[in-house]
């Protein structure tokens, strides 16, 4: 399966992909850091329902916003070791090339548009 992209343009995807991969892992810091939930004070303290109800509704946010984030960084992580397998371009569903616009788009793309619509009905 030789790989149909350059060195050039896998340097730079990796490059790219690490990249965001700190920005991801530094959004996550801060997102924890905001969660009202880890406030150490949180537990004991006898605020009124409505402020209850507005720190779930901001920690259950947050939380959601984490899990996106801790996906997209599972994702890049795959894919960086997919550049130093010699796979990275390929759909890990019908090994066909991923082509490079969609690559260019989300280079941590795992799947081809037509396996990724696949899975996404499955």
């Amino acid at each position: 399966m030789a790989n149909q992209l350059s060195k050039t343009i896998i340097k730079k995807h990796n490059d790219i992909l690490e990249k965001e991969k700190v920005k991801l892992l530094a959004q996550i810091v801060e997102l924890t850091k905001d969660d009202p939930f880890s406030d150490p004070d949180h537990a004991s303290d006898n605020a009124a329902i409505d402020t209850d109800v507005r720190e779930q509704v901001g920690h259950d946010t947050i939380e959601a916003e984490i899990k996106d984030l801790q996906k997209r960084v599972k994702d890049i992580d795959a894919a960086l070791v997919k550049i130093t397998k010699g796979t990275y371009g390929f759909c890990e569903k019908c090994s066909m090339p991923i082509p490079l616009a969609r690559l260019e788009l989300v280079p941590e793309a795992r799947y081809c548009i037509d396996c990724e619509k696949k899975l996404r009905i499955m």
